[in-house]
């Protein structure tokens, strides 16, 4: 499955996976360490919280591999038409609303960020500025046009 990225999702992905291995990590050993001198593990509470707490670093670290491992770097597009790594104006009525569109890692709806895959990011992908959108929502349809494309 193709896992794309823009290259500052990817370096950021990078930059927490060196974090968790080169520091989460050791902090999570020294609190194991501590934990495991109180003794009887069976009841020890501050060990069974420490070892979830790996269990979920552990996870996270291999799920950041794994994305690492198969991303593909979406280059930006020359801005004629909407793709991975732009950024898209839309209007909706007097309102104007501004998205990155990124791949599904990279999404962030609170930072401007929606995956291409989102229903939004499908409808304006490949789209050039003037296209017309109509999105089905919950609430009803809402159209948009494309005003500009960075």
């Amino acid at each position: 499955m193709e896992n794309y990225l823009t290259a500052e999702g990817l370096e950021k992905l990078k930059k927490e996976l060196n974090r968790l291995e080169n520091t989460e990590r050791k902090e999570l050993s020294e609190k194991l360490k501590y934990a495991i001198s109180f003794g009887d593990l069976r009841e020890n509470a501050a060990y069974h919280q420490a070892k979830e707490q790996q269990g979920f670093l552990e996870g996270r670290i291999a799920e950041l591999k794994s994305t690492i491992a198969n991303a593909c770097v979406a280059e930006k597009g020359t801005g004629d038409e909407v793709c991975i790594g732009s950024t898209v104006v839309l209007a909706c009525g007097d309102s104007r609303e501004k998205y990155q569109i990124v791949g599904h890692d990279e999404a962030d709806v609170f930072s401007g960020k929606i995956s291409y895959k989102s229903p939004l990011g499908e409808a304006v992908f490949g789209k050039k500025i003037g296209g017309k959108i109509i999105l089905e929502t919950p609430g009803g349809k809402i159209k948009y046009e494309i005003v500009g494309i960075d």
